[in-house]
């Protein structure tokens, strides 16, 4: 076993200028490499998360800003329903009242043609009493007049 740790420790000695450059080849490519290339993968880690972040803020703002115009578009809609509403209601009024003024003058209308035809009723009964009366005295005198034969002459005898 002397013999195989001779060979090792000679081979370690030989390998000492290897393991001294390797470590300064790592400590090298370390600070000229790696450092400012893992400093550069964490800014734009930190950008990138940033502008993600960046992101979700504005799609949040312009979610807010979505549905508050929303609510200013629902708020107007419902406004302008309760205008056409009143407007509605309002027309129907004025057309209540047409109606109404309509079926005071039908009326109105009515009861004078009522009146003027009670007027005629009663002026026709009245002529109608009249002619009645009137024929009824020429019926009467026609039935108890004397009679003249033919041949005879009406008139006063002397």
């Amino acid at each position: 076993m002397g013999e195989i740790g001779n060979q090792l420790g000679h081979l370690l000695v030989q390998s000492i200028p290897t393991i001294v450059f390797v470590l300064f080849l790592v400590a090298f490519l370390n600070r000229l490499f790696f450092g400012p290339l893992s400093q550069t993968l964490e800014a734009r880690a930190k950008a990138t998360s940033g502008a993600l972040a960046e992101a979700r803020e504005q799609a949040e703002r312009a979610n807010a800003r979505m549905a508050e115009y929303e609510k200013a578009i629902q708020a107007a809609r419902q406004e302008i329903y309760q205008h056409r509403e009143a407007a509605r209601r309002e027309a129907m009024g004025k057309r209540g009242i047409q109606i109404q003024s309509a079926r005071a003058h039908a009326e109105a209308m009515i009861n004078e043609a009522q009146k003027e035809l009670e007027k005629e009723t009663l002026l026709a009964k009245s002529e109608l009493r009249a002619a009645a009366d009137s024929l009824a005295v020429e019926v009467a005198d026609a039935f108890f007049a004397p009679r003249i034969a033919p041949g005879e002459r009406g008139g006063v005898q002397a």
